[in-house]
């Protein structure tokens, strides 16, 4: 893969999944009384906590939803990269302005750029997310455990879907003693899901492609099997025309994306308006023979509304239900 593309620059949160919560142990529900340390498997390595978060640092936007769904968001004392509004609710953008920024520095590949020694600095206790050029070994060895989100592990989910969104809330759960909590989060998820596919309209079947532009570089990415593009496509009714690349996300030639023809593109972004996001599409030779620019059949959304599995697809996947419902 010439990238390994796990962009940072989203940031969360539904007001039906916001909340702010105490920093004690769960109260009710499951008697939880802590049952530190804990001990997660996260992308192959047993992660050891042996209390409870308490100097929690944030440099990947996706994990913010989980730590909002639990009440735990006052745990963060430190974030960096860029966290996009249009995810939030008011409450939740609130608690995040308040958790001081390192930096929202991004490469033009989307990729958070800052230093260990920067992350060191604010002695963590925990660090969520991992930006590119930094070593989880070098971490650990700092006394500073690493949780990543599946799809960024170095070797990705072979089966994403809704069921990993789960897993991954269960697991914030035990490491931040939000068990219950996270049991009644998954419960909302699901009955999400469960409202979106009662009202899909007859109109299904459509051809997608899910995209990211290169701006500036005259390429896309395409998002293959081993994304959460093809299940939420799939809740949908509709068909990712690269749901038989055994890839999360891959460089695409015009050429191929012809081939594929999709009767609706979704291109996905971190920053930038709508109209710069189409146009880094545009601005390849042949896209315009592309069916889906023809008719002008192109929706562009944040990163997080598809990847990586978070609950935030679940608003993304209402987002493009309300799209399909008026193709």
């Amino acid at each position: 893969m010439k990238r390994y593309l796990a962009w940072l620059g989203a940031g969360l949160l539904t007001a039906a999944l916001a909340g702010c919560g105490s920093t004690g142990p769960e109260a009710g529900g499951q008697g939880n009384t802590g049952g530190y340390p804990v001990t997660v498997k996260n992308c192959g390595v047993d992660v050891r906590l042996d209390r409870a978060p308490s100097r929690v640092m944030i440099v990947n936007s996706a994990p913010l939803q989980y730590l909002s769904s639990l009440g735990v968001l006052d745990r963060l004392t430190s974030r960096a990269g860029k966290f996009p509004p249009e995810y939030y609710s008011k409450q939740t953008l609130d608690a995040v302005g308040k958790i001081p920024s390192l930096t929202d520095r991004l490469g033009s590949d989307g990729h958070l750029k800052i230093s260990t020694e920067a992350i060191i600095a604010e002695e963590p206790d925990l660090l969520l997310g991992l930006p590119e050029g930094v070593a989880r070994e070098s971490l650990a060895a700092a006394g500073t455990p690493v949780l990543l989100e599946p799809s960024f592990c170095p070797e990705g989910i072979k089966d994403p879907g809704y069921g990993t969104i789960y897993a991954q809330m269960r697991l914030y759960g035990k490491v931040f003693d939000r068990r219950a909590k996270a049991e009644q989060a998954v419960k909302d998820l699901q009955k999400r899901i469960k409202t979106v596919e009662s009202r899909l309209s007859a109109q299904k079947g459509h051809k997608v492609a899910v995209l990211w532009p290169y701006r500036g570089e005259g390429t896309v990415g395409a998002y293959g099997n081993q994304s959460m593009a093809t299940p939420q496509l799939k809740t949908l009714g509709a068909q990712n025309v690269f749901a038989d690349v055994d890839k999360r996300v891959f460089e695409v030639s015009m050429e191929e994306l012809l081939g594929r023809d999709p009767d609706v593109i979704v291109l996905l972004h971190t920053d930038g308006t709508d109209q710069e996001i189409k146009q880094a599409l545009f601005d390849i030779p042949g896209a315009k023979d592309l069916r889906a620019v023809k008719n002008d059949a192109i929706t562009v959304q944040l990163f997080n509304f598809t990847e990586p599995p978070t609950p935030l697809v679940l608003d993304g996947l209402e987002r493009l239900a309300s799209y399909f419902k008026g193709k």
